[in-house]
């Protein structure tokens, strides 16, 4: 079993004394020497290393509960030992069928996304249990339609709806700076939509949620574009902070909310700085995909990687792993990449880039490589990778102490 309750204070978390991961030829030798039994693809978790993240993202938000994030686990074992912390709670899902999978286990599960998954409704309204854990995401009337007219009120139980609202920022001079997501904005817009909500039966809207991607999922460390990323996130904290607290001043007006969930991995600092906030949501930075590499305000510890075998050598600079192409989603460029990590000094070639089948390396280490050799990757992203195996192997210290089965390996793929 996965227990992450013992050893690390949140203190401790953010001043370690020498983390392991600093030192890449002693952390990346470990890990190889702990599953050189086992054949490749081979993904791990490393124990020590997740628990540094769960506690450094707890020290971030300063005290604001946190919602878990389960698009960016998906791995049931991660996802009840990091709420067995205190300082998390609930789980912000990624579909309505995942979400009723995990409710047999979980009391507060909201959708992070509005859902038209009928056969999923109709679950949800034959359960009253599952109905009164989960929390359905709404912003659009054509979204309560969809729940009506699978079972209108009466037929049904009452049903838990939030609503999403936009946390972008538009620039007068930028433009639309943020993702897509919802389509309300202002706080008039807000509150006029939550009174529709309020005032149909069957309903019964418990709370908000505001991500802010232009912040949590954008670092702003280094590169050329660093200083302008800082500059537009620091205009959108602004804007944002005045406008939540206006839309959450404007809907207790029209109702008493349960929660108001905003932020992600990289924006916790700010999140936990919001009083207008009851809590915020977090996922990837448990697992440390390579993207929050760049972010000025922490550094996760590469909890998660994978590993490939170099199968052939087509030049005396490269080697050939079988496989690599875990491809992270967003857009089609070189940082969706997986990142070679060990040995290091190795990079795709740019014509070739990272194969489902193969992956050719290039650099000085690749001269050094021999058929059979092991490469270590980190992915971009989080929960992604578990899309391709179904197990972590659990690594603490020198071995493998556990195998933690994905959504996968559990004969679920949910998106």
């Amino acid at each position: 079993m996965l227990d992450l309750t013992a050893e690390l204070s949140p203190i401790e978390a953010r001043h370690p004394v020498a983390p392991e991961w600093d030192d890449p030829a002693r952390y990346w030798s470990r890990l190889s020497a702990a599953t050189e039994h086992l054949p490749a693809p081979v993904a791990v978790i490393d124990r020590e290393a997740l628990r540094y993240n769960a506690m450094d993202l707890l020290a971030r938000s300063g005290g604001l509960p946190i919602r878990v994030a389960s698009k960016s686990v998906r791995v049931r074992a991660v996802l009840d030992a990091v709420l067995a912390l205190p300082g998390y709670h609930g789980i912000l899902a990624f579909t309505l069928a995942e979400a009723l999978w995990l409710a047999a286990d979980h009391d507060d599960i909201m959708l992070g996304y509005p859902t038209v998954d009928r056969a999923g409704l109709a679950q949800l309204f034959a359960d009253e249990d599952a109905a009164r854990r989960i929390t359905l995401m709404v912003d659009d009337p054509a979204h309560l339609d969809v729940i009506d007219s699978v079972a209108p009120p009466g037929a049904r139980p009452e049903i838990r709806v939030a609503i999403d609202v936009d946390a972008s920022w538009r620039s007068a001079l930028l433009g639309h700076i943020g993702v897509r997501r919802s389509a309300l904005f202002t706080a008039g817009e807000v509150a006029a939509f939550a009174r529709r909500v309020v005032a149909r039966p069957g309903f019964r809207l418990v709370g908000l949620q505001m991500y802010d991607a232009q912040i949590a999922g954008q670092g702003d460390d280094a590169g050329p574009d660093a200083p302008l990323i800082r500059l537009v996130q620091a205009r959108s904290r602004t804007e944002l902070r005045e406008r939540r607290a206006a839309i959450v001043a404007a809907v207790a007006d029209v109702t008493a909310l349960e929660l108001l969930n905003g932020g992600g991995t990289g924006s916790l600092e700010f999140s936990g700085s919001d009083e207008s906030l009851t809590e915020a949501s977090a996922g990837s930075g448990l697992l440390g995909g390579h993207l929050f590499d760049g972010y000025r305000s922490f550094r996760p510890a590469p909890a998660s990687a994978f590993a490939f075998d170099v199968v052939r050598r087509p030049a005396a600079d490269i080697a050939t792993v079988l496989g690599g192409g875990w491809i992270a989603s967003g857009p089609a460029i070189a940082s969706r990449q997986p990142l070679p990590v060990w040995p290091q000094g190795l990079r795709t070639l740019p014509r070739e880039a990272a194969g489902e089948v193969q992956t050719p390396l290039q650099g000085r280490a690749a001269e050094h490589l021999g058929v059979g050799d092991r490469v270590w990757f980190r992915h971009a992203k989080s929960g992604e990778p578990a899309e391709r195996i179904d197990r972590y192997h659990l690594v603490s210290r020198d071995e493998v102490v556990d195998e933690l089965p994905t959504y996968r390996g559990e004969g679920k793929a949910f998106l």
